[in-house]
């Protein structure tokens, strides 16, 4: 994972915690595959491409490879995958990052009157994440070590934008359990990892229409690369093993780790706020 051209793929990363991901992990050198929708500028509310994204990475000292992908379609994932295992024959990291967010999630009352296309992060987020790993774990198992993350919130134990959003959180953090039962053999690690806020191009955003939505919050918000960096402080970590199959809290990696934000700061967790990641059973039954 920390050869001379680790091969990267991050979902999702036309903008927000992806595209940082995504720059993060290039400016390490890696070839970085960047997955999304949106190809050019207005396609979407809010601002980002694959191809801007890419381009950053390969102006770091990456190189940024742009796919324009939904990952709704599961053969347009398989044949991404298909393609990359004709390539390069292998893949060192997967960031399972894709999600929909529908209009009206973050709307206030109860589940019923919101509308019921909440449910399509179930679809990009929990299904999704599911399907990338499927397509890639040959590529993962390949040279005997790798990683898959899974980005996650506290909303997976917590209330936080109501039962759909919660659902797909506390999904994908049990997936990342389980498939690293799965992946242990080949030693490849599996986390899902809680951000805390992002000053992503969403959040902004809601700053602006809301200024004291997020009151006291901004200044302990974490840029959208803090988590790319912990991603690559994982990766290196000798003891990476010893983790997979956790829940794990960004903030707290990366004290652990030594991992800084992008201005030096180190984002608080915000464990005795919104409470502790699951802690699953051991128990394998085939």
């Amino acid at each position: 994972m920390v050869g001379p051209e680790r091969i990267v793929v991050v979902t999702g990363a036309s903008r927000g915690a992806g595209k940082g991901i995504a720059l993060a992990l290039g400016e390490t050198g890696a070839k970085v595959y960047v997955t999304g929708r949106t190809r050019n500028e207005g396609d979407a509310p809010l601002p980002g491409t694959v191809f801007a994204t890419a381009e950053e990475i390969t102006r770091r000292g990456g190189q940024g490879v742009p796919v324009v992908l939904d990952h709704g379609d599961d053969a347009q994932v398989e044949t991404f995958f298909e393609g990359l295992r004709d390539e390069h024959g292998r893949l060192d990291i997967l960031v399972n990052n894709a999600l929909a967010v529908p209009d009206g999630l973050t709307d206030k009352g109860p589940f019923w009157e919101k509308p019921l296309t909440l449910l399509d992060l179930l679809d990009v987020g929990m299904r999704s994440s599911y399907v990338a790993s499927y397509y890639a774990a040959p590529l993962l198992v390949a040279d005997g070590g790798g990683l898959v993350v899974n980005t996650s919130s506290f909303g997976g134990t917590c209330y936080m934008h109501g039962p759909a959003y919660g659902a797909g959180k506390a999904a994908v953090d049990k997936m990342a359990h389980d498939m690293a039962v799965d992946f242990r053999p080949w030693n490849v690690a599996v986390v899902s990892i809680w951000m805390g806020l992002l000053m992503t191009e969403r959040t902004l955003a809601g700053f602006t229409a809301n200024p004291g939505a997020y009151d006291g919050l901004a200044a302990t918000a974490e840029s959208p690369e803090f988590t790319g960096r912990v991603i690559d402080a994982l990766a290196r970590d000798p003891e990476l093993m010893n983790r997979t199959g956790r829940v794990l809290i960004g903030a707290e990696i990366a004290r652990e780790l030594g991992v800084e934000d992008t201005r030096g700061q180190r984002p608080p967790s915000h464990r005795p706020f919104l409470g502790d990641p699951p802690v699953f059973s051991d128990a394998v039954i085939d």
